[in-house]
């Protein structure tokens, strides 16, 4: 069959929000994603050019799927890893590369990467259970505990305050991180393309759900001083060089109270930190990471207006068929745009969508989507 060789076939392993929001990015190119996920009904389901129902953690179905495609990406980092080394083999192009997806995987051995390579992040000890947690010496507590493996969004994340509280840590093995007295948390995005260029998305400032523990709102651009932030870029520049990182890397970052800057976090692949880019910079995350595994050079990072980013959570107290309250009414205020992920099932806390709101300053941007968080709320019907 006869196909435009300058956009190739891309498979992505995952098939919710950030699939979806990739595939509505790729419509404008015509090009021929395909989807591989285990739930029937995921967000990326009815758009892909085929789905896909199978596990992206089964070594069979990721080679069977991969070998339909020509280059393999992934919106969920927690895949099968020697399938894709497998499909690397083979000639199959896979970005992320899968020794970055199997390092990010695990917590540890991120911290571990950063500490080789003189990349800034907390102080860390690895522990295989409560009891090595227990054992460590009195200037390890507080401290925060991170799963290794399999945490997500916040979920896998425990703060300990005292040695009296090790038994709620996980009995698994974690990172245990020296407690950070942090002024604000901020995120960078950074693209490296198949050529070795790289481009830069302007810092953003980021809140948290103190619950839920993930991004909740967000604001571009960062009120950050620009020596901060060139720091910052040198950082994440740093990263996926000494990575060889190939597509969208996603970095959160602590400023701590002495002034540093510490990497927290990273994703590879697009990011909630980057939702806002779809209205508020020349080009979006989505197009930035299709550029990169396509091939292509990276598009233009600039701001092009000021912009806000909340995240649509399910309400507490609700399970079930989602309803909207307050829909119409939160898209008649002005620079709102609203993305529903087509999720039919809500529960506390889940991600349903999320809110940008574009405005000639950020301070107006921030006042519109207060009133839309007051106006807006994901219920059950």
């Amino acid at each position: 069959m006869n196909r435009n060789v300058s956009v190739p076939r891309i498979g992505i392993l995952g098939g919710g929000q950030l699939g979806r929001m990739f595939l509505q990015n790729a419509l404008s190119y015509d090009a021929s994603v395909c989807v591989l996920d285990p739930d029937p009904n995921a967000p990326c389901s009815n758009l892909a050019t085929e789905f896909t129902c199978g596990s992206f953690n089964d070594f069979d179905s990721v080679i069977n799927f991969g070998r339909t495609v020509d280059v393999i990406t992934v919106e969920i980092e927690h895949v099968n890893t020697e399938a894709l080394e497998q499909l690397q083999t083979e000639g199959k192009k896979v970005f992320p590369q899968p020794h970055i997806l199997r390092m990010i995987q695990d917590k540890g051995l991120q911290k571990e990467f950063y500490l080789n390579t003189d990349l800034p992040s907390s102080d860390f000890k690895l522990a295989a259970n409560n009891q090595e947690l227990s054992a460590l010496g009195d200037d390890w507590f507080p401290c925060f505990v991170k799963l290794r493996t399999s945490g997500y969004d916040g979920k896998g994340v425990t703060h300990i305050a005292d040695r009296s509280q090790c038994h709620l840590a996980f009995d698994a093995p974690m990172v245990v991180e020296k407690l950070v007295g942090v002024q604000t948390e901020f995120a960078v995005l950074v693209s490296r393309h198949q050529d070795g260029s790289t481009a830069l998305f302007p810092a953003v400032d980021m809140e948290f759900h103190p619950e839920a523990n993930l991004v909740e709102f967000l604001s571009s651009p960062s009120d950050l001083p620009n020596d901060l932030l060139q720091h910052a870029n040198d950082i994440a520049l740093k990263l996926v060089k000494k990575l060889d990182f190939i597509g969208l890397l996603a970095i959160e970052f602590f400023l701590d109270t002495q002034g540093n800057i510490l990497i927290n976090e990273i994703a590879p692949r697009p990011h909630n930190s980057g939702h806002h880019t779809i209205e508020g910079n020349a080009t979006s995350q989505f197009d930035q990471h299709f550029r990169a595994v396509a091939g292509w050079a990276p598009g233009n990072t600039n701001i092009i207006q000021a912009a806000v980013m909340l995240n649509l959570l399910g309400a507490p107290g609700y399970s079930g068929s989602v309803w909207y309250d307050g829909l119409a009414e939160a898209a008649a205020l002005p620079g709102v745009h609203i993305h529903l992920y087509g999720k039919k099932q809500t529960k506390p806390m889940r991600k349903m969508g999320h809110v940008t709101v574009t405005a000639t300053t950020t301070a107006l941007a921030k006042e519109i989507a207060r009133k839309v968080q007051s106006i807006l709320t994901v219920k059950s019907q």
